[in-house]
C-alpha cells in the first residue's frame, strides 16, 4: 500500500517540479507585455504630439537599436549596448529645465507635466520610452521572459538598469543651466544614496562648463517623519560634494510648489495648512503680483521684498512679512 501511494503520488510531484521551473528565476517584473508597441506608440507621441519641435526621428530604426538586447543574455547586458539607440533618439533640452532626482518618481514625472514645466530624464524620448516597463530574454532561450527579469540583485549587467545608467549618463551630458535636484527627505535610508543612479551615473557626468548652478529640493512625505532636510546627514555628503566639485549650490526644504502639489491629495492634513503662512497675503491688499526676474530662492524674502523662484509668480510683500519659506 505504501508502495501504491508513493506510485500514485510521482505524478503529482512532477507536475509540481515542473511548475516551479517555469515559475519566476529573477527577482524583477518579467517583459512588459506588448513591449514593441508601447515603445513605438511613445515615439510616435513624443514627436507628433509631446515635442515636435525637437524634428523627426524614425521610430522604426530607433525599436530596431533597442531590440539588440532582446537578443543577449539577461546578464550580459551593458550600458553601451544602448548606444545607438540613444543617439537615434536624443534630442537637447532646454536649458533650466533639467529635474534630476532620486526615490521620487511619481512626484517627479506628475511635477514635470509632460515637459511642460520641467524635463526630468523620464520626460525626454529615451527616457520615455522605457519608463517603467521591464523586459529581458529568457535565459538559455531566444524567447522573451514573461515571468521574470533579472534586478542588480541578481546580476549587475541587466537590460534595464543597463538602459538607465545609459540613458542618466546621456541626460547628465546634456543637461546645462540650472539644475535641480528632487530628493525624498522622508526616506529612511536617506534622501540621497551615496550608492545610486543620481550619484554614480549623473553627477559624474555632469558638463560643468554647461551649469550655472544646481538647486536641491528635499521634499518630505505628508504625515510621514522628516528624516533629512537641508544640510543633515546623506543631503549634506551631497553638498559637500558638490562644493568639492566647484558647483555653486542651495537647498530648499519642501520647495513651496511642489507641496502645494502634494496636497492636493492630503488638503486636510495638518501638513498642508498653509493658512498661517498665507494669511499675509490676504492682510495686506496692496500685495502686487509680477513674474521674478531674479533666481532669488524664498529664504531671500527678508531681503528683497519677494517671494520668488524661476518660472513661477513673484509676490511683492510688504516690509513686515519676513519669512515664507515653506518649512
Amino acid at each position: 500500500m505504501a508502495a501504491l501511494g508513493l506510485a500514485s503520488s510521482l505524478p503529482l510531484l512532477l507536475l509540481l517540479v515542473i511548475a516551479g521551473a517555469g515559475g519566476a528565476q529573477w527577482r524583477g517584473e518579467g517583459t512588459t507585455r506588448h513591449l514593441q508597441s508601447i515603445i513605438l506608440g511613445r515615439c510616435a507621441e513624443h514627436v507628433a504630439l509631446l515635442n515636435p519641435e525637437q524634428g523627426e526621428k524614425n521610430c522604426t530604426a530607433i525599436w530596431e537599436a533597442f531590440k539588440v538586447v532582446l537578443d543577449k543574455d539577461p546578464c550580459s547586458v551593458f550600458p553601451s549596448d544602448y548606444d545607438l539607440f540613444i543617439n537615434l533618439s536624443r534630442h537637447s533640452i532646454p536649458t533650466d529645465k533639467s529635474l534630476f532626482w532620486e526615490n521620487n518618481h511619481l512626484l517627479v514625472t506628475s511635477y514635470a507635466e509632460n515637459a511642460r514645466r520641467f524635463v526630468p530624464l523620464c520626460s525626454v524620448l529615451y527616457g520615455r520610452m522605457g519608463d517603467f516597463l521591464s523586459w529581458c530574454r529568457q535565459e538559455n532561450a531566444s524567447e522573451l521572459d514573461y515571468q521574470s527579469c533579472p534586478t542588480s540583485e541578481d546580476c549587475e549587467n541587466n537590460p534595464v538598469d543597463s538602459f538607465w545608467k545609459r540613458a542618466s549618463m546621456q541626460y547628465s551630458r546634456d543637461s546645462s543651466g540650472v539644475i535641480y535636484v528632487m530628493l525624498n527627505g522622508s526616506e529612511p535610508t536617506g534622501a540621497y544614496p551615496v550608492k545610486g543612479f543620481f550619484a554614480d551615473f549623473e553627477i559624474p557626468y555632469f558638463q560643468k562648463d554647461k551649469i550655472t548652478r544646481i538647486e536641491i529640493w528635499v521634499m518630505h512625505e505628508i504625515g510621514r517623519p522628516k528624516v533629512e532636510s537641508c544640510g543633515e546627514g546623506s543631503v549634506k555628503i551631497l553638498e559637500e560634494r558638490l562644493k568639492q566639485m566647484g558647483f555653486q549650490y542651495s537647498c530648499i526644504n519642501d520647495h513651496l510648489p511642489v507641496k502645494l502639489l502634494k496636497c492636493v491629495d492630503h488638503s486636510t492634513h495638518p501638513d498642508c495648512a498653509l493658512k498661517s503662512r498665507l494669511s499675509a497675503f490676504y492682510r495686506y491688499r496692496s500685495c502686487k503680483v509680477s513674474f521674478c526676474e531674479t533666481m532669488a530662492p524664498y529664504t531671500a524674502i527678508a531681503e528683497t521684498g519677494r517671494w520668488c523662484h524661476p518660472g513661477t509668480l513673484c509676490f511683492s510683500l510688504p516690509p513686515l512679512v519676513q519669512n515664507v519659506s515653506g518649512e
